[in-house]
């Protein structure tokens, strides 16, 4: 199961910064990248490989990630760059959704890397204290601090001056509001995962 969980995890990755040029919004309260919508449930699958696999194949799967969002980034550079067929009339198009701004993809990868390896480490650190026990209380403060750590590196990095720090302020709070509330509703995924891992595990080692 272990490579089907790091599969689905890459491949969220991947969808994540395609979509991150979408902007959407909540009633009056925030407008939110896409991507959100997709990068939250990376935090419970990461969860899900620490509980059941530990914190080594935690961090190689945060490592695959790492690797292959570079790996990606290159490719796309190339297929941009690539001369443009006459019957190919989307170019300006393609540009706009794959070729974001480098500060902007440094500002993900960084962000990503440390907050990804902190999830590990505070929710294997909370496992060796409660065990088996508490899965929702690590799945929920490793996952809430890592994402407010992401959420605060990724739009200083990205936006710091380019807009007032009272703005760049309110950038944070309104995401780090919503990826809070996600995190929650998304703790009986957490168990529905842990759980189905373990009983498809036990059925392959039984064969």
């Amino acid at each position: 199961m272990i490579f089907y969980l790091n599969g689905i995890f890459v491949g969220l990755l991947i969808l994540a910064n395609i979509v991150a040029v979408k902007l959407f919004s909540i009633g009056d309260f925030a407008i939110l990248p896409a991507a959100v919508i997709v990068y939250i449930f990376t935090y419970p699958l990461i969860d899900v490989i620490v509980e059941v696999y530990g914190k080594k194949e935690g961090r190689r799967t945060v490592q695959a990630g790492l690797i292959t969002q570079i790996l990606a980034l290159i490719f796309i550079t190339i297929t941009i760059h690539l001369p443009a067929a006459p019957v190919f009339k989307d170019q300006g198009s393609f540009e706009t959704i794959l070729n974001g701004s480098f500060r902007v993809i440094l500002a993900s990868l960084i962000s990503y890397a440390i907050s990804q390896n902190l999830d590990v480490f505070v929710f294997n650190k909370l496992k060796s204290v409660h065990g088996q026990k508490k899965l929702w209380l690590r799945n929920n403060a490793s996952t809430m601090l890592s994402q407010l750590i992401d959420t605060t590196i990724f739009i200083t990095i990205a936006f710091y001056g380019t807009m007032p720090v009272a703005v760049l302020g309110s950038l944070i709070l309104t995401q780090y509001i919503f990826k809070f509330f996600a995190a929650i509703l998304t703790t009986p995924l957490v168990y529905l995962l842990v759980h189905l891992v373990r009983k498809q595990d036990r059925v392959q080692t039984v064969r």
